[in-house]
């Protein structure tokens, strides 16, 4: 549906055999469907990115039969509404720039890059009315920016699509809109090409003086960095301009990346011996917050270690550098030329550790919850980094879940109740003016949210109930997460932890502590979240206790919901006991 093509502008001795013709030399898959009719035809392509690579090579490029033809989507009139796509972005623009570009026109509800084969990115936006829509295409086509001017088409909207429409396509259009969608790494630039598996970019800061030095004549030093080592490596030397470093960005496999840094730190080495620089020049490696906390470990313990098998030194920048544009700490690493390296590899293999923790999370919350939009949570402007979608190589199914409860598969998905805690001091932030905040809050997460009334005056913590199906919660919790993020109730603090209780049987809280506290232990190294059954619980009038969580967004999701799993699994075993017992009353246990 989202890749029906309109050619106009034919001449009328345009035969469908010509324009097939044309598809094949420009190496576009031949389309399922051509459509002729008089000065115009309608083509159908197999996938987006053919779609995109259609428009881009052929539109005002190509001429038939004396006429230059144009090429667009063909999206009727009706299902023109909200949704456009930009191409033709030049890849170093970073999303806030495009963001904030955006958010001009009008609300943006989601923003999702496509994965294509062009050089320039492109990207499918949302905005909340039509009208915004439409006055962004009027604003942004031809766009200028650096040396590329943007394009911009209405896509089909399939939800502005009478309800008529029988379930099947519609969920046709969903899948199709879904394959090869990207959202940016935590790098924030466009235009790296993802790799199948999850690409984590080794990023450095080097001193601007080296930049010359490390591109080398006509870019040949760069070139055979990127060469021997297998990996894209990007200078983003337009960056922070004046500032007295650079950052520069590395693709690569893990091995890839540490010996594109090594390269790197020997052609600064040499350059700064021949400057007559003396000092050794740190090692300076950039990674996301969220992850840093993990990398330096309980009381420093991570970092500690790495220090010492590595006879290295390390400093981390403090938090108060952070801002919304920069999510990014820098670590710093003296030593040897061989120390920094081996440093590196460790520091890296802790951050891709924390990273590839998030995306499992992610990819198992994108699993229980179909069509999840993680952008809309608000999160990830707040400190989460974004990451790429649960999709696997382009056009592949989603994994699937584990086996065992998908809480959808159910009719109802069932309501659960959390109880979240928060700094008293973000109440207010939480409530809102005149309760304005937590109504929108409730309303978007489809969630009942209550504040517990403080036991005594000068408690520090303050509950707060959610109720709602797990959906709910994943939406209501990531958005109070998000929002002390915001109100900096967490600056001085790595990311934003919070405790969370939820109730589970008595029957079930042995399985969740396991024989020797193993499953509790398995819990805590997959989830990275703090998990604890609190021994001598007197279960409650429903004989249930507490199970306390504490960790990170992502964290404590998996964890509630592989809790969740082990609730469902004991229900569902007891209830086969119960059946089994009535069948055969002999039954010997």
């Amino acid at each position: 549906i989202m890749n029906k093509l309109y050619v106009g502008n034919l001449s009328p001795s345009v035969t469908v055999e010509d324009l097939k013709q044309l598809f094949g030399e420009r190496k576009l898959p031949v389309a399922d469907q051509v459509l002729l009719k008089s000065g115009y035809a309608f083509v159908d392509f197999p996938d987006q990115n053919s779609a995109i690579k259609a428009i881009e090579t052929l539109s005002g490029k190509v001429e038939l039969h004396g006429k230059v033809i144009e090429v667009d989507y063909s999206v009727p009139k009706k299902l023109r509404s909200r949704k456009i796509q930009i191409r033709n972005i030049p890849p170093h623009l970073q999303w806030e720039v495009l963001d904030g570009l955006l958010a001009q026109y009008g609300t943006v509800e989601n923003v999702e890059q496509v994965n294509t084969d062009t050089e320039t990115a492109v990207v499918n936006v949302t905005y909340a009315t039509k009208e915004e829509a439409k006055v962004a295409i009027e604003k942004l086509t031809g766009h200028q920016f650096d040396d590329c001017s943007f394009k911009v088409s209405y896509i089909m909207d399939m939800d502005a699509a009478p309800p008529v429409q029988t379930p099947r396509t519609r969920r046709g259009g969903r899948s199709s809109r879904d394959q090869g969608d990207s959202q940016p790494g935590p790098s924030g630039g466009f235009g790296t090409p993802r790799p199948r598996q999850h690409d984590f970019p080794l990023r450095m800061l080097v001193p601007t003086q080296f930049v010359g030095a490390i591109i080398g004549k006509e870019g040949l030093t760069i070139k055979n960095v990127t060469k021997q080592t297998q990996s894209k490596v990007d200078i983003h030397r337009k960056e922070n301009a004046g500032a007295a470093e650079k950052p520069i960005t590395i693709h690569s496999t893990p091995e890839g990346c540490s010996s594109a840094c090594r390269m790197i730190l020997d052609i600064m080495q040499k350059e700064a011996n021949e400057t007559k620089t003396t000092e050794d020049i740190p090692l300076k490696i950039l990674a996301h917050n969220s992850l840093v906390g993990r990398l330096i470990g309980k009381e420093g313990r991570n970092l500690k270690k790495i220090e010492e098998e590595t006879g290295t030194k390390i400093t981390i920048s403090s938090l108060q550098d952070l801002t919304i544009y920069n999510p990014e700490r820098t670590i710093t690493v003296k030593g040897s030329l061989d120390a920094c390296c081996k440093a590196e590899m460790e520091i890296m293999k802790k951050l891709r550790e924390a990273y590839e923790n998030d995306i499992a999370a992610i990819n198992q919350q994108a699993n229980l919850i179909p069509g999840l939009n993680l952008n809309a949570l608000g999160i990830f402007s707040s400190g989460l980094p974004v990451l790429p979608p649960a999709a696997g190589p382009r056009g592949a199914v989603p994994p699937v879940a584990p086996a065992g409860y998908n809480p959808f598969l159910q009719q109802a998905p069932e309501q659960e109740v959390v109880y979240l805690f928060i700094p008293t001091q973000a109440v207010g932030a939480l409530i809102g003016k005149k309760g304005q905040h937590i109504k929108q809050l409730a309303h978007f997460a489809g969630a009942s949210i209550k504040i517990a009334p403080a036991e005594s005056p000068d408690v520090t913590e303050r509950m707060v109930i959610i109720t709602g199906t797990p959906e709910a919660q994943f939406k209501a919790q990531g958005r109070i997460f998000g929002k002390l993020k915001e109100e900096n109730f967490f600056s001085a603090k790595e990311e934003v932890k919070l405790e969370t209780h939820i109730k589970v049987p008595s029957t079930a809280a042995g399985r969740v502590i396991g024989k020797g506290g193993k499953t509790v232990n398995e819990l805590q190294n997959l989830t990275s979240a703090e998990v604890i059954v609190p021994r001598d619980q007197t279960p409650d009038e429903n004989d249930e206790v507490f199970v306390k969580i504490s960790g990170h967004f992502f964290a404590s999701q998996t964890a509630q919901r592989k809790i969740r799993e082990i609730i469902q699994q004991v229900k569902q075993q007891e209830q086969k006991h119960q059946q089994g017992a009535a069948v055969s009353p002999h039954h010997s246990k």
